[in-house]
């Protein structure tokens, strides 16, 4: 059976056009894989959790060489349990809206709970290598206005961010879906960039 990990970074429920446009996607998985079973991640309602002291030291533990020890463990399991359900999908969608040209919090706290070392990463001889090899994901994001090309290109920080993120922990080549221009140019634009981001979320081979 397989795994589809949905992790949603939006707050809007019906109303998000990113989640619109994921609902194919996860459709396309369902279709494709009628026994799989999908694993949904609401980052606005899970109790992420904190990189505190603790589970900062335990990382630094690791990084060491050593071993996670009574005073750091309490504080990694909440982030092992994270860090297992993320390895355990086969498929990952992210459903991230831009805010202010980059991720929402909420991801980025994600990433930094999980991304952590001997587990989605390790150093070697020749620099680091990610252990999360061997993933599909699909990144749909929805933007306010329109960064595919020049000059707003170099304003977009979400794509970038997580190409890097994904590509550092094994994970070169994700798919991305970017509906834009959502505001900028009036509803009826917005609905046919979503129309045109569903059908390419449909054509997803899983």
């Amino acid at each position: 059976m397989k795994t589809l990990l949905h992790i949603i970074a939006t707050p809007r429920g019906n109303l998000s056009n990113t989640l619109k446009v994921s609902a194919a996607v996860v459709k396309s998985f369902q279709e494709q894989h009628p026994d799989g079973r999908v694993d949904a991640i609401d980052l606005f309602g899970e109790n992420m959790p904190p990189m505190t002291l603790k589970a900062t030291n335990g990382k630094y533990l690791l990084l060491s060489g050593k071993e996670l020890d009574d005073q750091t463990l309490p504080a990694w399991k909440p982030i092992l349990a994270q860090i297992q359900r993320f390895l355990a999908a086969e498929y990952v969608l992210i459903s991230s809206p831009m805010w202010n040209f980059g991720m929402p919090y909420v991801l980025k706290h994600y990433f930094d709970a999980i991304v952590q070392p001997r587990y989605l990463f390790h150093y070697t001889e020749k620099g680091p290598e990610g252990l999360a090899t061997g993933k599909k994901v699909v990144v749909v994001t929805s933007r306010g206005g329109d960064y595919s090309e020049a000059p707003g290109k170099s304003m977009d920080q979400l794509e970038p961010s997580l190409r890097v993120m994904l590509g550092f922990i094994g994970i070169p080549d994700p798919t991305f879906i970017n509906a834009q221009p959502m505001l900028a140019s009036g509803p009826d634009a917005a609905q046919k960039k979503i129309d045109q981001a569903i059908a390419t979320a449909r054509r997803l081979i899983f």
